[in-house]
């Protein structure tokens, strides 16, 4: 039997959602015994694979580089899952957007630096003047809300996704 492909992203966000998938325990065994992880943080793969099955996404969109991500992403799953309160509306990523860049760079490299005061030049992300969920910049399939989401929603909608069920989150779960 053909194992399921399954890929987890980290935008912008604090990898809360991502220990919550560890968080499953024990009920994480079956489900790892039907997947292939391909893509992730625990993973060593530098390029987002093709034809993953399921993607989870962590985190907002904040960077043109998150922006750029999600649309190869998207492309290459089957069925893309926003997984937790940053990727389904922004939530904390989204608190610097009353912020413009400019001021947001300046405040925390010059203003609160005590040593090195100045902006970054090379191997800092071009970062967009919003940091917006996911489903704003492609189609999200699933949305699992929660800050971080319960593992036992994660572990339902993992069971069905591998089992090729129908899916139904929206009775299990809530936003914070």
């Amino acid at each position: 039997m053909r194992k399921l492909r399954l890929a987890t992203v980290w935008l912008d966000g604090c990898s809360g959602c991502h220990m919550s998938v560890l968080d499953l325990d024990t009920a994480l065994i079956p489900i790892l015994r039907k997947v292939e992880i391909v893509y992730g943080p625990l993973v060593d793969a530098q390029e987002f694979p093709e034809d993953v099955d399921v993607t989870l996404v962590e985190g907002a969109v904040s960077s043109q580089a998150d922006a750029d991500h999600i649309q190869k992403i998207r492309q290459r799953t089957k069925t893309l899952v926003s997984l937790g309160d940053c990727a389904v509306t922004g939530n904390v990523a989204a608190m610097r957007n009353t912020v413009p860049v400019s001021k947001l760079l300046q405040r925390i490299y010059v203003e609160g630096s005590d040593t090195n005061k100045g902006l970054p030049g090379d191997g800092l992300p071009q970062l967009l003047k919003l940091a917006r969920p996911a489903q704003d910049y492609v189609k999200v399939d699933f949305s699992v809300p929660g800050c971080p989401p319960q593992s036992k929603v994660i572990a339902s909608l993992l069971t069905s996704l591998v089992e090729g069920r129908k899916t139904e989150t929206a009775s299990k779960i809530k936003f914070g």
